[in-house]
């Protein structure tokens, strides 16, 4: 009953977490009623524009063992919906895509990346999904288990060398900025931080996939808390033709806790090393009042379930915006 209770606690609360964090990340840098106002409010029409967008979010992973490996993906991933964006803020709204020829999996799938007072970049995430398409690069038909959960949140944070020159929300705003220099890059240091769970009834694999996988590959349950190093870059780039683009690479390596519950056992891992990448591309056209913006990211995580078991997760987002400004830019 604990770990249920575990995650009926972190699905009840994930509004909550994220509330938290967003009010936390203001509260460190406004200071006062004026700094929360600059940092916050545009009063400028022409800088705010109205947008309509699709997107693609998914959690999802895989065990692998030797020569077999098994993969677990969700339905659902895609989304439409249309926002309000300004220079200081972006408020989108996505209504999740059902096929009505597929099952459903229950989701909730939050993921936002800012950058504060130009050398913070930070990133957080939270997560949860019921129902998974059990895949295999074996001769094992794919089937839906509803009864597969996961939970993941976590947050990323990188101080960077110098002050990040661009705005990711003016770049997805359709917003030119005035500089001198065509292209930016500066590195940083910092940590990040993740939870992940996943359970299954009875187990992850069913009788005709256990028996490609060791006794201890088959997990009923699984959790893990990290907390480690992170490194790499940013970068923005002015190409010809209105266009501009991002690109950021952030590696990772951390300490974690990890528990493994088979049906008859449990088990913690030897080896409490994870390795993360992740990525980020941006790509921004924009003309008259009108613009277009691309963005793709995703989190690659590794670690080691012991007994030649290996476990990967990765966390993927993408999103196409088209946007039409509120007010035509007065010309200088």
């Amino acid at each position: 009953m604990l770990p249920q209770n575990i995650f009926k606690k972190y699905l009840k609360f994930r509004l909550y977490l994220f509330v938290v964090f967003c009010f936390s990340c203001i509260s460190v840098h406004a200071q006062s009623i004026e700094n929360i106002d600059s940092l916050l409010i545009d009063r400028n029409l022409e800088n705010y524009s109205v947008r309509l967008f699709s997107n693609f979010k998914v959690k999802k992973f895989s065990i692998k063992d030797g020569n077999s490996k098994a993969k677990f993906v969700p339905n659902n991933r895609y989304g439409l919906g249309f926002g309000v964006a300004s220079k200081k803020f972006i408020i989108d709204l996505a209504f999740n895509i059902k096929n009505p020829n597929k099952e459903e999996t229950k989701r909730f799938d939050l993921q936002a990346t800012t950058i504060v007072k130009k050398q913070h970049y930070v990133n957080a995430f939270i997560q949860t999904y019921k129902g998974f398409n059990a895949k295999s690069d074996f001769d094992v038909p794919t089937v839906f288990r509803s009864d597969i959960r996961s939970v993941t949140f976590g947050v990323n944070y990188l101080y960077t060398f110098d002050e990040v020159a661009f705005s990711y929300s003016q770049l997805k705003a359709g917003l030119a900025e005035k500089r001198n220099k065509n292209m930016y890059i500066t590195g940083g240091l910092g940590f990040f931080g993740v939870f992940d769970y996943f359970s299954a009834k009875p187990s992850l694999f069913d009788e005709e996939t256990s028996i490609y996988f060791n006794e201890d590959a088959n997990v009923k349950r699984y959790r893990g808390g990290a907390l480690g190093l992170l490194a790499g870059f940013v970068s923005y780039f002015k190409l010809p033709e209105n266009i501009t683009a991002t690109f950021n690479f952030m590696p990772g390596i951390a300490l974690m806790n990890k528990k493994v519950t088979l049906q008859d056992d449990s088990y913690r891992p030897s080896n409490p090393m994870l390795y993360k990448i992740d990525f980020n591309i941006g790509l921004g056209y924009s003309i008259d009042r009108y613009y277009v913006s691309l963005t793709y990211g995703n989190g690659y995580y590794t670690t080691d379930f012991d007994n030649d078991n290996d476990y990967f997760f990765n966390l993927s987002n993408a999103k196409l915006a088209i946007g039409y400004k509120l007010k035509r830019k007065k010309k200088e």
